[in-house]
């Protein structure tokens, strides 16, 4: 089984790069499971169980205690997910978002670029793409992301400077999501 993420910040077109590919593994006879991070989340879970609002705007400020919170979610998210590996019997798991993304999450929310405990369980994935999209790009898009500018452009950096870290593959986001795909499937079919 071989596990391929997708990172970027919101807007960058994950999601669109995960249904072609999605499409393109179903061409080739594969199996696989698709993974989202933040949906599969024990946080996520209990917001949709006290019936917390969908359409409520995004997290961009938390206090000491959800910090703590979230990075103990985060541990328990990233067992869960070994378990959920062993019972998969599939090619691969596409990973919309992955544990990367809730770490920049964490590091954004306590404005520090230093929770680095949870990396060292975190099951590496055999490719992992970062779509690049500048932060003012993905505010001109018809769907404009709430939580402005000055909040993806932090987190880019953020990103940036864990791509080497994570062994990232940077697309370019920015081009046609047909071209975006070719480089992804590239790099998939290639080392």
């Amino acid at each position: 089984m071989k596990i391929i993420t997708l990172s970027g910040l919101d807007g960058s077109g994950k999601s669109t790069q995960i249904e072609l590919l999605k499409n393109y593994l179903k061409s080739k006879d594969k199996t696989f499971f698709y993974f989202h991070a933040v949906e599969f989340s024990v946080a996520h879970s209990a917001s949709l169980r006290l019936n917390l609002s969908e359409s409520e705007k995004s997290v961009t400020e938390a206090n000491w205690l959800q910090i703590q919170l979230r990075k103990i979610a985060l541990l328990i998210d990233i067992f869960r997910f070994k378990r959920l590996m062993k019972k998969k019997k599939v090619d691969y798991i596409i990973s919309d978002r992955y544990f990367f993304d809730s770490v920049v999450n964490i590091n954004y929310l306590s404005r520090k670029d230093k929770y680095r405990f949870a990396e060292y369980f975190i099951p590496r994935p055999d490719k992992a793409f970062f779509l690049k999209v500048s932060p003012e790009k993905i505010m001109q898009r018809k769907r404009k992301q709430d939580q402005g500018l000055e909040y993806l452009v932090a987190k880019e950096k953020l990103y940036e400077s864990r791509i080497k870290d994570w062994s990232l593959i940077v697309a370019d986001g920015e081009r046609d999501k047909e071209e975006v795909f070719h480089e992804l499937r590239f790099n998939l079919s290639h080392g």
